[in-house]
């Protein structure tokens, strides 16, 4: 059976995107792995499906590229808002569940602004132990966990965020005991300007550095504010060099009122297959067997 979808890009963080309200896709995960997969599929950091809400407009699920459920995600919040204005199924200022949430957005013309939830379990300066060394780290959830280490806190030779061996340290960090029992997304943040943060992240479920992070980009400039004084709007720069826009209220000792601002852009449309779930799973096995064959013909 074929089926429509929208390959989409908020600020270089890509997904592919499908109309699910009639229930078609009841496999997710498995879905999600297929679609998602760089070489044998069309190539994505997830999957967003939109389905049916009796609270708002829409529901979105979304899954990570290895069929992790990804809870909440910023730019994919943004990219399935434009996607449902551009279908009809909503108008440009409307309201969509995600994880028993209601999340406001407005689609513009050039950029889509999400609102989101208020960050919470807000960490700063926590030392850690990182291969026998000290490692100072901060964390927020802001929909998704994040931990956010400055540049200038590695103990590492070159501390210049485009140095980094992004992966090799996030992977370290991603599933360090410190954090929650299934891991955190792990960002590293340089300060270039009194408003404007450089920011690279390794995404867990990706397993990988992507090019742009929504809810990475909203901890990296609540953890500034908190260590740096930065006030909003905050400017990041990811490592696709889009610029997105992180906007707050400080309210006591709290941060509320938290948007997401940046482009949301299709890539291009088409069909493809839907594969059974019987034929996904014999795909699957093949494909870790592949790797597991080249892991073994390379030791």
């Amino acid at each position: 059976m074929k089926i429509s979808f929208t390959k989409m890009s908020g600020a270089g963080n890509d997904f592919v995107v499908i109309d699910n309200r009639s229930g078609i896709i009841a496999n997710g995960p498995e879905i999600a792995r297929k679609l998602c997969d760089r070489r044998w599929g069309i190539g994505a950091d997830g999957l967003l499906l939109v389905e049916k809400s009796r609270k708002a407009h829409y529901r979105m699920m979304y899954y990570n590229a290895d069929g992790s459920y990804g809870g909440m995600c910023g730019n994919g919040g943004r990219c399935i808002a434009a996607f449902a204005v551009r279908h009809g199924l909503a108008p440009p200022r409307h309201s969509f569940e995600a994880l028993k949430y209601i999340y406001r957005v407005h689609v513009g013309r050039e950029e889509v602004t999400l609102w989101m939830k208020n960050p919470r379990e807000l960490l700063t300066n926590v030392a850690i132990s990182l291969e026998g060394k000290r490692q100072v780290v901060n964390f927020v959830d802001t929909g998704a966990p994040h931990a956010v280490v400055a540049v200038r806190d590695l103990k590492v030779r070159k501390r210049r965020l485009e140095d980094l061996d992004v992966v090799g340290l996030g992977r370290k960090l991603r599933s360090h005991r410190f954090f929650t029992s299934g891991g955190t997304n792990v960002n590293f943040i340089e300060l270039k300007r009194r408003k404007s943060l450089k920011i690279r992240t390794y995404e867990r479920g990706v397993e990988n550095e992507t090019l742009a992070c929504g809810t990475g980009s909203i901890a990296a400039a609540v953890i500034a504010h908190e260590l740096w004084g930065l006030e909003p709007p905050v400017k990041i720069v990811p490592q696709s060099h889009v610029p997105l826009w992180v906007n707050f209220e400080v309210e006591g000792d709290e941060i509320v009122n938290v948007s997401l601002r940046g482009p949301a852009e299709v890539i291009f449309e088409g069909k493809t297959e839907l594969p059974s779930v019987s034929r996904l799973r014999k795909g699957l096995r093949w494909m870790r067997f592949r790797r597991k064959k080249r892991r073994a013909s390379a030791l």
